[in-house]
């Protein structure tokens, strides 16, 4: 008869955690949906809020939801295994010397351009009105930098907005 009861136990944990993973997933995906509200005959006021809610609030109403439903437990298992399969995706911390000029080479140019692009634009029409394409690359090449040069970047990167930190200086 015990026996009997911890399975159900179990399954019904099973489920729980289940049904609160698919609540997390749906509310996760939720903003994807954007722009069916945004092509809906809905009033310009009415596209705006639904849209910003959709972006930012209901999304987290689903998480507490989603916690709420498969408890503390299990949010802390579906948090690490979605942390376990992302690190896969992770930058390494060191990276050779080349890799690391390539990615500063990667970083320096989209803002370089970005600041010197109105001022040049004046000048030439090259530069005036530059394609949606070429934005958009630019942005793809800033934010693949960032994998390029690694997570040791990173560190360097986030200490920019650290009052405190120090970086040690090497000399070669």
């Amino acid at each position: 008869m015990e026996d009997n009861n911890y399975t159900n136990h179990k399954t019904a944990k099973n489920s729980k955690l289940i049904l609160g993973t698919i609540i997390l997933v749906a509310g996760f995906l939720l903003p994807l949906i954007i722009p069916l509200v945004l092509a809906s005959d809905l009033s310009t006021s009415g596209k705006s809020i639904l849209s910003g809610l959709l972006a930012f609030g209901i999304p987290e109403v689903f998480m507490i939801v989603a916690v709420a439903v498969m408890g503390k437990k299990g949010y802390e298992f579906i948090k690490g295994k979605a942390i376990k399969y992302l690190k896969r995706f992770a930058p390494p911390d060191a990276v050779s010397l080349f890799r690391y000029r390539m990615g500063l080479i990667m970083f320096s140019l989209p803002v370089l351009i970005g600041i010197v692009q109105p001022y040049i634009g004046h000048f030439s029409t090259i530069f005036k009105d530059l394609p949606l394409w070429f934005t958009i690359v630019l942005d793809v090449i800033f934010i693949s930098s960032f994998f390029v040069l690694g997570g040791d970047f990173w560190d360097k990167l986030s200490g920019l907005f650290k009052y405190d930190v120090r970086i040690a200086k090497t000399h070669k």
